[in-house]
């Protein structure tokens, strides 16, 4: 599994991610179990939901943007958040990414939240590839 680090001097009223993995599969499960981790502690959310996602997108960076969209998205519509992820991508234009999303619906009652993500953004938004690993960083608004 890949590693991330939240990039506290960044971004002051945003939260700043810095993520790597060690391929493009591995910085796009890196990259959810951050999302998840940030907005739920994943030990008071048991895992009832599974989901396929699959998305295309004109570039690879246009699609982790769109990965980490349709993941805060999935929150606010349907209160569900993914702890773990299964993720094939295919950098071939078009960009295509399946996944599997496991993770649960927030319960009030037992879930302990955690940061309120709202929107990727694009401020200090990159994406490259040294020595065939990846590395990525975003600021998400909360």
């Amino acid at each position: 599994m890949g590693r991330y680090q939240v990039l506290e001097e960044m971004a002051l009223a945003d939260c700043a991610l810095a993520i790597e993995g060690d391929d493009l599969d591995d910085l796009f499960e890196t990259a959810a179990a951050a999302l998840g981790e940030m907005m739920v502690d994943p030990t008071t959310l048991p895992i009832t939901v599974e989901h396929t996602v699959r998305l295309t997108a004109p570039a690879l960076d246009l699609l982790f943007y769109d990965w980490l969209s349709e993941l805060i998205y999935r929150k606010d519509r349907d209160r569900e958040v993914f702890t773990r992820t299964e993720v094939q991508v295919n950098p071939s234009s078009p960009c295509q990414l399946t996944a599997r999303l496991y993770g649960g619906v927030i319960d009030p009652e037992r879930t302990a939240l955690g940061i309120d993500l709202k929107a990727v953004t694009f401020h200090e938004f990159t994406m490259h590839s040294v020595d065939g690993a990846w590395r990525a960083q975003v600021v998400i608004d909360v």
